[in-house]
Parts: C-alpha cells; sequence; structure tokens
C-alpha cells in the first residue's frame, strides 16, 4: 500500500474526508520532530494549498489526537504544540529559542509517586526546561 493510501485510510477512520489539504497535514506531520503549532502547519502549507483554513488545520490536529495520532505537547504555556511521536519519550524546552527536543526515556526510571486508592493513572508528562547548546553559545 503506497502512503497516499496509507494517509486515505488513517482520515476515513477518524470520520474525516480525505481532502487534498488534510492529506497534506498528515503527510506535513509524518516523521516531523520539530513538534509543530496549528499556526506553523498552516503557514508551511498555506502556499502550496490556498484554500487551507486555520481551522481545517485545528479541526485535523484535534481528530487525529483524539484517535491517538498525535500527542498535544503542553510544555509551551503561550502555544499548543503537537508531536506525531506517540511512543514514549520526554521533552526539553528551550527557555530562549523555544524550541522542543525529543530526549529518550526508560519508563522505569520515572519518579514514583503514591497514587491514592481509587484513582487510576493515565498519564505523566515530564517536561525539562533550559538552555539548547546553540543558546548557550549565543551567551
Amino acid at each position: 500500500m503506497n502512503r497516499l493510501s496509507i494517509l486515505n485510510t488513517d482520515l476515513k477512520s477518524l470520520g474525516l474526508k480525505a481532502t487534498p489539504q488534510r492529506l497534506a497535514i498528515l503527510e506535513f506531520l509524518h516523521g516531523n520532530t520539530s513538534h509543530p503549532t496549528a499556526e506553523a502547519v498552516y503557514q508551511a502549507l498555506k502556499p502550496r494549498y490556498p484554500s487551507l483554513s486555520l481551522a481545517t488545520v485545528y479541526n485535523t490536529l484535534e481528530a487525529l489526537q483524539k484517535a491517538g495520532k498525535v500527542v498535544e505537547i503542553t510544555i509551551n504555556p503561550l502555544r499548543r504544540h503537537f508531536d506525531p511521536d506517540t511512543g514514549f519519550h520526554h521533552h526539553f524546552f528551550c527557555r530562549s529559542c523555544q524550541g522542543i527536543t525529543d530526549l529518550e526515556g526508560d519508563p522505569a526510571f520515572l519518579p514514583r509517586a503514591e497514587i491514592p486508592a481509587g484513582f487510576k493513572l493515565e498519564e505523566v508528562i515530564i517536561h525539562y526546561y533550559g538552555l539548547c547548546p546553540g543558546c548557550q553559545k549565543k551567551l
């Protein structure tokens, strides 16, 4: 099955019509490690897809998130970022350039907390904040 067929199937399984704009959003996200915002996806695709709206980007990202195809990263309090890598890993946020970098992690080394009886743990999020090597060189 070719890449376009896979993307079509992904959208149809989400109950979304496979429009050229939605296919472009999925293609843009595939293997993307930049943790783009909806606005960044929109800006990257708008030149090739003039009829693309920011609402389409947001709606598509929301549907992908609900389906577990992307993860919303709340590491930056000013923007919503999206990560197509849904596997276990942490993130490092540079306070200067605001870049986000994936950090590999071992779930066995997560801090352990006492979860009170009756609570159901669904997610653990660990974010690291500091300066990336490029920004440190500028100091």
